[in-house]
């Protein structure tokens, strides 16, 4: 599959800046897995408060990256399915088992990968990692996604 820039992304999800997490999504096997990068700059308006002075990205946006790139994986997968206004939203639905193992400061670029490992109607759920390119793991864990047709939601 050919790689997706943050203009493709915003075509498969809703999320915008300052709170859209993933900037390009490398690989990914619609419905089974994606490989995403975050690429983390001093001027992400979270370090303003997270910490001034010793600036540490926030451990539930690396969770949200991760959701983010499993929902642009599972809108693909669903694509040829949708129009318009019948859309196929991810949304998160639990977290389960994270670690966080690595400080992610400015200047990381995060390596996102989530693979999902089960399906029950209409519930999937993942195994999420993230990795600081150059092999040190910053966080990892399991998650789950309620997937919904967006027209249904009126």
């Amino acid at each position: 599959m050919p790689q997706l820039n943050i203009t493709d992304i915003q075509r498969y999800i809703f999320h915008r800046y300052p709170f859209l997490l993933v900037d390009r999504v490398l690989d990914y096997d619609p419905g089974r897995s994606g490989v995403g990068i975050k690429n983390v700059t001093h001027n992400e308006p979270f370090f303003q408060g997270h910490f001034p002075g010793q600036p540490v990205m926030p451990g539930v946006l690396m969770i949200e990256a991760l959701a983010q790139l499993a929902a642009v994986v599972l809108a693909v997968s669903f694509e040829k399915e949708s129009s318009e206004d019948s859309r196929v939203m991810g949304y998160f639905a639990a977290v389960k088992n994270f670690k966080f193992k690595q400080t992610v400061v400015p200047g990381d670029q995060l390596r996102l990968s989530i693979e999902f490992t089960g399906k029950k109607h209409r519930i999937y759920s993942a195994t999420g990692k993230v990795e600081i390119v150059g092999g040190k793991l910053a966080a990892e864990g399991d998650l789950m996604f309620a997937l919904m047709n967006l027209a249904d939601k009126n």
